[in-house]
């Protein structure tokens, strides 16, 4: 079943409400004492007190006002996720940036209906932009110069595209080899830009995104920002992208997607 507009407008508004209430449970705490854990034995995987209390001020909006509605969050695992709508949240994609006192992490909203994406946001509170739609409303930025419409742009070719991953470092053999020639054959490769970069293939100032290993609070609110602006989101093995993780490419036209998928292809059973 379909949303009206006057549902998604109340849940677009609620959407940039949540990502105020995070925003300030997360600014008081960068580049300032941000109680750093590791979550992981033998390796290194961070949380901070902004991790986790911004998903709780999240959480607690979303009792309140849609007591009815699940939730899948990072730091506090499900609560309904087989409702009719379900909130999917990471508060600070990118804690490693975030530790590092780097602009580059975001918070990630995003909504489910039935099952399928409808509404997202990525918001980068401390340079103030919030970029939030899905593909029945179409993708805006919220900044401090006001609204603007988000669009990719158009570039065919994979050697006019600006492309990126997070961590060349965490890629498996045929992963990196993958990644290594869609590099070679694109004009310019940026990294560590986590979903900062997915949300510039959005804005149509980047071209291509690739990462794998991600989670279904990774992509969920990615996946309705980059469809709202007519970009193309699909596995590695070029089916349409599922938000149940895995390895996923997210690109602002699909010819050039198309061209990458000849490395990527190869390595998407790995």
């Amino acid at each position: 079943m379909s949303l009206s507009a006057d549902r998604l407008a109340e849940f677009d508004a609620f959407l940039i409400a949540l990502n105020r209430a995070s925003a300030g449970a997360i600014l008081p705490l960068f580049r300032s004492d941000h109680g750093l854990e590791n979550k992981l034995h033998g390796g290194f995987d961070p949380v901070t007190e902004a991790d986790k209390g911004a998903e709780r001020a999240i959480r607690e909006m979303i009792a309140a006002r849609y007591p009815d509605h699940g939730v899948i969050g990072e730091e506090y695992g499900e609560d309904r996720p087989d409702a009719e709508f379900v909130w999917v949240l990471d508060p600070v994609d990118g804690t490693r940036a975030f530790i590092a006192g780097l602009p580059l992490w975001t918070t990630l909203i995003g909504l489910r209906h039935e099952g399928r994406p409808v509404l997202g946001s990525i918001g980068q509170p401390y340079i103030g932009e919030l970029y939030i739609g899905g593909a029945a409303t179409g993708s805006r930025l919220i900044s401090r110069g006001g609204e603007t419409p988000l669009a990719v742009r158009a570039c065919p070719r994979l050697t006019e595209a600006i492309i990126c991953t997070t961590d060349p470092d965490i890629l498996t053999g045929p992963e990196l080899g993958a990644w290594t020639q869609v590099r070679a054959a694109a004009k310019l490769a940026r990294l560590g830009l986590d979903a900062y970069g997915y949300a510039m293939v959005a804005a149509g100032t980047m071209d291509l995104a690739l990462d794998t290993g991600l989670k279904v609070w990774d992509v969920e609110a990615v996946i309705a920002v980059v469809e709202g602006a007519g970009g193309v989101c699909a596995h590695w093995d070029g089916s349409p992208a599922k938000s149940d993780g895995g390895k996923f490419a997210f690109a602002g036209d699909r010819d050039c997607l198309d061209e990458a998928l000849v490395a990527l292809r190869r390595a998407s059973r790995d």
